[in-house]
Order: C-alpha cells, then structure tokens, then sequence
C-alpha cells in the first residue's frame, strides 16, 4: 500500500516537487510538470510526453537528453490538463515544432488533443501520437482502441531519438508510428494497488492465482489463471506475444525485437531477472535477437504486484534510435557529451502549485442582475464541492469495480478547485457567466482526466449561456445545461446506453427543457429533473460498459452503477438544494 502521504489530494503536487528537487541535473519544473534543464536546441523538434502520476519513472523520470523534451504530469491516474500540456509544450518548444506523446486512455486524448489545437493557435506547429500497445485491452481488428502501456517507453525512445538528429517534425512523426505499430505488450498481476489515502487495494486477486491482462492504471485482469512459477509465467507473456505479430513480420525468426521485462511496482528486480532468463531463452528458441534488453521498473503502477513484456519488433531505423544514447533521471543509454550551460535560465528553486493556472486579477463587467445571480451559482458550486467531498470514497470504491478507482479524488480536486476559482471570481465582482466559466477552467486544470474535460465543459456551456448581463431565468438555464449534454456528447464520443455520465445528463437535460418549457418555475422543473437523474443514475448498474477503462473489463461492472453517472446524479440534488436555499 502507499503508506506515505500528506493529503491525497495533494500526493501528485507534492510528488512532482520532490522529484524536481533530486533531480535539478536534469530537469527543471514548469506550471503542469518539467522540462530539460537546458533548453530546447533552436530547430530541434520537442517531444513532450505526459499522463498521470503514478507510474513513475513515467513520465517526468523520462524527461532528458536523447529522450522526452518535457513531461505533463496530472493527478493520480488521471491525465493532465490541456492548460499543463499547453504549459509544458511552450516552455519545451524550440521553433522545430512539438510531437505529444501518451498512452491511449480517453482523457489524455481530450486533453492533449485540446492542447495541441492552443498550440497550434499559438502558431507551434504541433502533432499527436497516442501508444496503444496492450494486447489484452483490444483484438487486432480494433487496435486503434487498445491502451498504452509499457510499451510507452520504446515509442517515445524512438521520437526523440529522431528528434535528438535533427529529424523535422513529420518525420518524427512518421517514426512514432512506425514504432507504435511495432510495439506489442501483455501483463499479469499478483495483487492490485492501492492508492494513497485508500484502505484498499483497487481490486483482489484469490490466493494461489494470478489476474492475465491487467492494465497500468489499477484496471484488474481480464481474466484468471493459476499462479504460474516464474518460468510457466515466461512462457504465457512470451507465447501471447509470439501469437500477434505486425504485419510485416511474418514469422518471429530471424527478426530482432528490443525487449522490456517491466515491473509495475512490487515485484523486486530478482524475481524479474528469474523471469527474464526464460523469456530471452524462449525468444532465442523461437529465433529472435533480443536488441538491449530493459529489466526494471520503468512504467509502473503504485504498489501492483505485476510485471508485463514488450517487444518491439525492429528494422535498421528503430534499431539505431533504440541504440541511440539517452540521458535521464531514470533512463540512461550510452554517453553523451557535456551539454552547453543554458546561461538564459534563470534557477528555479520551487514548484508552485497551480503554476499552470494564471492568477484571476480582473474579471468582465457584469450587470447588477448577473452579479446577484452569481452568488446564486457560488452556493451551487459550494454545494457540489460539499456532495462530493462527502461521497469521494464510495465514488473511489464503484470507479475500482472496472476502472482505476480515481473518479472520487478527482472530482474532489476538480469541484474544490471550481469553488475556489468561483469565489476569487465573485470577490472581484464578476457576473454568473464569468464565474462558471472560471470555474471551468479550474475544474480542468485540477482534475484532468476525462472527468476533468467533461465538467470543464459543462460549467462552461452554463457560463456561455448564462452570460454577465441578464438575470438569467429558467429557460435560459435549462438552455446552458441542453448545451453541455450536446457538448460532452460531442467532445466524449459516448452516447445513451454506453454506461457514461451522458446516460444521466441527457435525460436530465431533456426532463430540465421539458420543465421550464412548461412553465415550470427553476427550481421545480430542477427537482424533477434530479429526480430523473437518480433513477437513470440506478439504471447505470444494468449496462455493460462500451467506453472508458472500464470496456475491457465490462462484465465485471454488470450490478454497479457508472461512477461519473453516480457522482452527476448526486451533484443534480445538491444543487436543487443550493436554489432553494437562495429562491
């Protein structure tokens, strides 16, 4: 278990400024994570890798010379924001365009395909490449679903590597993808991991066996088998590996593959040498040249009892990149010379919480109407932070039922940040609009992950609808909330039946329309909708999952509500208590 901690909510935080303090030879911290401690050189193309925290040495322990430009880091399992990706991009950026990088979960790609267009706006020249290398997660027929896991490593080797030669941007583009569609990994695990603050593991495996197919996120298995001995656990990653060849490897011999044995957090480096004796005996049988192996921890999951393989099947060109020396915290290959002293820097001493986010010091002007409405939203707001905060456990505990189990952390991050981002905005006398869509970004900035997107979105179809110069009415609430379900619907993908907070919020939306287009007055046609909310929220636990980390793992969720449906339809009666407290 994570035994040291402070606030969990703050573990992520506090984690990044301790890692900057040990590691100042190599990295640097900026607002949403780290970047080289010597600057981007002119022209070089930055490749900026991210995700969330706990997996280290991914991502921040991969941040220097031959490997990762700079690292957005997010919360516990959670991606980081498009505001830090943007942060860490610019700081990183050295005229040569930027390639992000990350693992396929659905928040990193809202996110760091958010970040990319800023970027772009900004006038950076900016490329995406999500790794989906995990085998178990997805058939070969639909790779493109398929998360990333360990296999991170050898892509992002692979892009900067090419990066670090001067290579323009498409091509280093085109070198990800070459080596992304050559890099395949499976996983087991022996015990699930806990995180910090919790007083139970996200899930259980039964004594004398192993979980098959596990993901790096506190995702259980897909399946169950008899705890194997080392070499029986060799032969199962190796012959899962050998089954699922790229396209233009036709047969194993004769091919050379760079190989990772991983560790995911408390399987210790003997045992993973025991292990690695019979892969690299079993790839040699099967005619395989095993190119620098790695064996070690290096995409890790908390405290889980797992380890996982990747081969990444090489031609001349992956070779030579996967050769290519590299220099980092917790990654090092070969010899680089001395890099110049980057002279224009100034030290930094600490990581500032919040970096990401600039300070709120003025705000629009707002009618009289819209700022009295605003203390309306600022208690609505407080009452979710409350609700939730109240329920952030039993969200943790539905969300660890088929997923990672951070859904209550953060929404707890996320809807405390809102507040306090929409009390800063109502003290400098902002209207109703302004101060949800501070609110907004805040929410964001702090959760990250797909929750983060979604609520970010929401609050802010409110703000837009809303506006800081009418008093706003019924009508043109329900209008803000019929807004953010078409908004989620858009930016998520998911639709009604997917076992997704849209299976709660469209029919609140329509139910809220019906209401006020009624006659209803707000808080009325708000109760009833709640209501409706409650009882899509129950009908959650009847789905099977077909978005999200949970689609893998659907079966498993059958008789549990969907977290993020739980957690709206709780908000949804917390606020009706706000309105008729300030009717």
């Amino acid at each position: 278990m994570t035994r040291l901690f402070n606030d969990p909510a703050a573990f992520a935080d506090e984690a990044l400024e301790g890692f900057t303090a040990a590691h100042r030879r190599w990295v640097r911290p900026v607002g949403g994570g780290v970047v080289r401690a010597t600057a981007t050189p002119a022209g070089q193309v930055a490749v900026v890798i991210g995700g969330g925290s706990g997996h280290y040495p991914a991502f921040s322990g991969l941040v220097g010379r031959g490997l990762a430009h700079g690292a957005a880091v997010g919360n516990v399992f959670a991606s980081p924001s498009a505001r830090q990706i943007h942060s860490v991009a610019t700081a990183a950026h050295g005229g040569g365009g930027v390639l992000l990088m990350y693992g396929n979960y659905a928040g990193d790609v809202l996110h760091f395909g958010q970040a990319a267009e800023r970027l772009a706006a900004d006038g950076i020249e900016t490329r995406t490449f999500a790794v989906a290398d995990d085998i178990s997660s997805a058939g070969p027929d639909e790779s493109a679903k398929r998360r990333g896991i360990a296999g991170d490593l050898p892509v992002f080797k692979a892009a900067a590597a090419a990066a670090e030669q001067g290579t323009p941007l498409e091509e280093v583009l085109r070198v990800a993808e070459r080596a992304g569609a050559r890099t395949r990994s499976f996983g087991i695990a022996f015990s699930g991991c806990t995180l910090p603050g919790a007083d139970h593991p996200l899930f259980t495996v039964p004594e004398a066996r192993m979980a098959v197919g596990l993901g790096i996120h506190g995702e259980p298995g897909i399946g169950e088998e008899a705890l194997p001995t080392a070499d029986e656990a060799a032969l199962l990653l190796v012959e899962t590996l050998l089954k699922e060849l790229p396209e233009d490897v036709a047969a194993p011999s004769g091919q050379r593959a760079a190989v990772i044995l991983n560790g995911l957090g408390s399987v210790k480096y003997e045992e993973l040498f025991v292990v690695y004796r019979r892969v690299a005996a079993l790839l040699g049988e099967a005619g395989v040249e095993i190119v620098d192996p790695e064996v070690g921890e290096l995409v890790t999951s908390f405290d889980m009892a797992g380890i996982s393989l990747t081969l990444t099947w090489l031609d001349d060109r992956l070779e030579e990149l996967w050769r290519a020396p590299a220099d980092t915290p917790a990654f090092r290959k070969g010899a680089l010379g001395t890099p110049e002293p980057d002279r224009d820097r100034a030290p930094v001493t600490a990581l500032a919480q919040d970096t990401a986010v600039p300070a709120v010091t003025a705000v629009p002007a707002a009618s009289d109407a819209s700022r009295e409405a605003a203390v309306t939203v600022l208690a609505a707001l407080e009452a979710v932070a409350r609700v939730v905060d109240a329920h952030a456990d039993e969200l943790g505990r539905i969300d660890a039922v088929a997923g990672d189990g951070d859904h209550g952390i953060g929404m707890r991050r996320g809807s405390g940040a809102a507040h306090r981002a929409a009390a800063d905005a109502h003290r400098l006398g902002a209207g109703a609009g302004t101060v949800l869509t501070r609110a907004a970004d805040a929410w964001a900035d702090r959760a990250g992950g797909t929750s983060g997107a979604l609520w970010g979105t929401i609050l802010r179809s409110l703000g837009t609808a809303l506006g800081d110069r009418d008093a706003p009415d019924a009508a043109h609430v329900a209008e803000g909330v019929t807004e953010a379900s078409a908004a989620v619907r858009r930016l998520g993908g998911a639709e009604v039946g997917d076992k997704t907070m849209v299976d709660v919020l469209v029919p609140f939306a329509d139910a809220l329309a019906v209401g006020t287009a009624g006659g209803l007055a707000l808080t009325e046609a708000w109760d009833r909708a709640a209501t409706t909310a409650t009882e899509a929220a129950a009908g959650t636990a009847d789905l099977l999952p077909r978005r999200g980390r949970a689609r893998p793992h659907a079966e498993k969720s059958l008789g549990t509500p969907d977290a993020g449906a739980h957690s709206l339809a709780l908000i949804t009666r917390a606020v009706h208590g706000a309105l008729l407290d300030h009717h």
